[in-house]
């Protein structure tokens, strides 16, 4: 015998709480206490509840589906914001459709077109460059979060301080003791410049004119797209110039994975003969030989983030657009910690 489809009044008789708070836990329209909506969510567990979307959507105008869309979805970095993006949506009551913009604007003009159909409440976009982005030239914007480092002020944005955090990442390997230091994936000309590369570059070079040492533009290559690939790649372009180097700052972790196997494969030893530091800390950062120093920061936070801004945008469409930075850290590991460049 079939059994009857639980609802929000039988999880709400479960967790002894109102219909009403059952709701605003799927919503994420209005605040619940951490222990609320947790007896909440064990209720729902329990009775194997599943949101009706669709009957939902039929008396608030809204799908309950969000958009996702990341540059490069074959990423690890993506692969790891993107589990929680989709895990803080789930919590909030969202279904999540997922695209991939890669550098073509007319998939972010798509969504944007599905976003004023309402055929779905809202977008997270991770834009590579404005120049390139719809946002800014959109005359009208539906529900929508920026993430990453596409700087803007016509809607909420996610992001940690790009420039800041690469500019500590080279601090560290200058108190390493480093003095030639390398930018694999810097670059600030127009046509390959994204919004990253440009941020990041911005605060290797600050740290080293801080320092009193002069940015060598020799010492600076941005081959693409980042990949490990690119990164070996990148020490080899380096290698050519006949550049001396005592470091490598590169701009992805998987772009210093590269470069560490090319380094090796060179016969130089990392880090005893060249430090070498990532960005974004993801998963293989500890895993490598060495295990690298890198910048990370709050993957959970940074959805969670996200995840509320475009909430309060759907519900409050016309209020003040904010910008939510996230800390960073930097992350030390073997890969700086030479005895030949003590710390200072």
């Amino acid at each position: 015998m079939r059994t009857a489809r639980a609802t929000v009044k039988d999880v709400a008789a479960l967790a002894r709480v109102s219909p009403k708070t059952v709701s605003n836990v799927l919503t994420g329209s209005v605040h619940v206490r951490p222990d609320t909506r947790a007896r909440v969510e064990q209720a729902m567990s329990a009775l194997d509840f599943v949101p009706n979307l669709s009957a939902r959507g039929l008396r608030s105008g809204r799908s309950g589906v969000i958009a996702v869309a990341l540059p490069d979805l074959a990423t690890a970095f993506s692969a790891d914001l993107l589990h929680y993006l989709v895990e803080a949506a789930h919590e909030r009551g969202f279904a999540v459709q997922i695209e991939e913009t890669a550098d073509r604007p007319q998939r972010e003009r798509d969504l944007l077109s599905r976003a004023r159909a309402h055929l779905v409440d809202g977008l997270i976009l991770n834009p590579i460059r404005l120049e390139d982005s719809v946002i800014d030239r959109a005359a009208d914007l539906p529900p929508v979060v920026l993430i990453g480092e596409v700087e803007q002020h016509r809607t909420d944005r996610v992001l940690i301080d790009s420039r800041r955090a690469a500019k500590d990442a080279t601090l560290h390997l200058i108190a390493r003791g480093a003095r030639r230091i390398a930018a694999v994936g810097g670059d600030d000309r127009p046509e390959h410049a994204t919004a990253t590369s440009r941020l990041r570059l911005a605060g290797f070079r600050d740290a080293l004119r801080e320092s009193g040492l002069d940015p060598d533009p020799a010492r600076e290559v941005n081959l693409l797209p980042w990949s490990m690939a690119t990164g070996a790649a990148a020490v080899r372009e380096l290698r050519t110039r006949e550049v001396d180097m005592d470091a490598i700052l590169a701009f992805t972790d998987s772009l210093a994975v590269g470069a560490t196997r090319e380094l090796v494969e060179s016969g130089l030893r990392v880090p005893d003969d060249v430090l070498v530091a990532g960005f974004d800390d993801i998963e293989v950062a500890r895993f490598t030989t060495p295990s690298l120093t890198t910048v990370g920061f709050d993957r959970r936070l940074f959805a969670q983030e996200s995840l509320r801004l475009l909430v309060e945008r759907i519900s409050r469409p016309g209020q003040t657009p904010q910008a939510v930075t996230i800390p960073h850290r930097v992350v030390e590991r073997e890969s700086t910690a030479s005895s030949r460049h003590p710390a200072h």
